[in-house]
């Protein structure tokens, strides 16, 4: 990857996560720790790797994305709205009955959303589907889901995970978002899913380890990813929950709460920080 784009990625994902923020403090709720951990695989997805076009949603050919953590719309509707699918102005309405931006991802309102989701575990069955739909259509189109390693602990993931394998899903790419924390506390505690890449491995899929919030090593491992045929793929990413803020990082309190006027105040002026850097550096 070119040093242009690398710059212009951390600075897409630097905004996304100041977005993420406006979003859950305007609402007064959200769920905040887990869009900030998950914020730099959105950008390398949807600004590097997808084929998705804003202009023609219903592309048959398009990339799709499931999130199956669904509860981290902030992210993804920010996302969304810097890719082009709706003004950013929109994103105002987040969890507003004024609007259609509900605190799960929701397919028929919001432009660009490939699936509904918000019960931990059946988005990656959903993708898991599509993917199989596109093997059988012969369409060329990739399918990406993203998962939380507290997500890890629903049932029906690995009742996702041994159909994707039995048939030979190549075209799928899912990605565990290993922040260590849950709504709970440390998944460690709640309900402990390690060794994720031994379990993996065990249901025959292609195992590929990555630091979450390296731009140039995400984008490394989707195109490994790519390259795997016959075996699905899983993608660790080892993420910081609440990535960016410095009172929310690895603290499991920010997985689901909106900050007051003071901490919004510390949290937007750090990510404000990074983003005016990466400007003058890119200038």
């Amino acid at each position: 990857m070119e040093q242009k784009e690398l710059h212009d990625l951390a600075l897409t994902a630097a905004r996304l996560r100041s977005m993420a923020m406006d979003e859950v403090y305007t609402a007064a709720s959200g769920h905040i720790g887990g869009s900030l951990s998950v914020a730099d695989i959105l950008t390398v997805l949807y600004f590097h790797a997808m084929r998705v076009d804003p202009k023609n949603l219903k592309d048959p050919n398009r990339d799709r994305l499931v999130l199956s953590k669904g509860h981290t719309t902030p992210a993804l509707y920010a996302a969304l709205a810097l890719r082009g699918f709706f003004p950013a102005e929109e994103l105002g309405l987040f969890r507003s009955i004024k609007g259609h931006f509900s605190g799960h991802p929701d397919m028929v309102n919001v432009p660009g959303v490939d699936m509904s989701t918000g019960s931990l575990g059946q988005g990656i069955s959903a993708a898991v589907g599509m993917a199989l739909a596109g093997k059988l259509d012969k369409k060329d189109y990739r399918v990406y889901a993203v998962l939380g390693d507290g997500e890890i602990a629903e049932g029906q993931v690995w009742e996702a995970a041994m159909a994707a394998a039995k048939y030979k899903l190549d075209n799928l790419t899912a990605f565990v978002d290993v922040n260590g924390l849950q709504i709970d506390g440390a998944t460690a505690d709640v309900m402990p899913s390690e060794p994720l890449d031994k379990k993996f491995e065990a249901f025959n899929w292609n195992v590929i380890k990555a630091d979450g919030h390296d731009l140039a090593a995400i984008a490394g491992a989707l195109e490994q990813a790519k390259a795997v045929k016959g075996k699905p793929t899983v993608i660790l990413a080892k993420t910081v929950k609440g990535k960016g803020v410095s009172f929310m990082e690895n603290n499991a309190g920010w997985h689901g709460k909106a900050p007051n006027d003071e901490q919004y105040a510390q949290a937007h002026a750090e990510l404000a920080a990074v983003i005016e850097a990466l400007e003058k550096e890119g200038k």
